[in-house]
């Protein structure tokens, strides 16, 4: 569980996005920053047993800085208004799957992973693996415990295309997947869960689900 001023450090934040008021609250943003390490910690030590690809991982490799990079961007504030935490094979900055948890008050907090947009290459690889080994495939996304967490893979427009790749039928069984720019399953994390005794170990239980997925997409970029 996360204590009461680190959500109410970022919904201040998100109101007052601007570098001095930032330097004012500073403490509060140790406060909280030290707060989201504590439970990225907990995860990794409860979790990494359930994902022995984690266990080399430290708190650090895991967590992202609260500075925006603003140069290509129009939105100039300064900071982000969650903190995030992704649990990747060889760390945050890896090309392999891993399992995420996003922290941003407002109704917009989430757990859950896989892959995000990777490069053409990777995905090819990873689309190569669904079509050779769809059955195994197909019995990952549509067993129990991956449906009671997240229903099913995003498929959203952002991250899926209108037609299927070239190099692939039309009526390939895997069309649907095929089409997937990124493998990802979240589940939304509510305001009152942030603050939830039980927000740990309902977080292990989604990344648990989502084992067989990673190890899957993980499969195929070794290849």
């Amino acid at each position: 569980m996360f204590e009461k001023s680190t959500v109410v450090f970022l919904k201040k934040l998100s109101k007052n996005n601007n570098k001095a008021w930032f330097d004012t609250h500073r403490p509060l943003y140790t406060s909280a920053k030290e707060d989201f390490e504590k439970f990225v910690a907990t995860i990794l030590d409860k979790f990494a047993g359930m994902d022995p690809d984690l266990k080399d991982l430290e708190v650090k490799n895991c967590t992202f800085r609260m500075n925006r990079d603003i140069r290509f961007s129009k939105d100039k504030t300064p900071y982000k208004i969650n903190m995030g935490a992704s649990f990747n094979r060889g760390g945050k900055k890896s090309v392999f799957a891993g399992y995420y948890f996003h922290l941003e008050p407002g109704e917009k907090s989430f757990a859950g992973g896989g892959l995000w947009m990777p490069m053409p290459p990777d995905l090819k690889k990873i689309r190569q693996e669904i079509d050779y080994c769809f059955e195994d495939f197909t019995t990952i996304v549509s067993g129990k415990k991956f449906k009671a967490e997240f229903n099913k893979l995003e498929d959203t427009p952002d991250v899926k295309l209108t037609n299927i790749p070239k190099g692939y039928e039309k009526d390939n069984r895997a069309a649907e997947f095929l089409k997937l720019k990124s493998l990802l399953a979240t589940r939304p994390v509510s305001d009152q869960a942030l603050t939830s005794h039980s927000l740990v170990s309902d977080t292990i239980r989604s990344f648990t689900a989502l084992v067989p997925l990673i190890k899957f997409l993980n499969r195929a970029l070794e290849n």
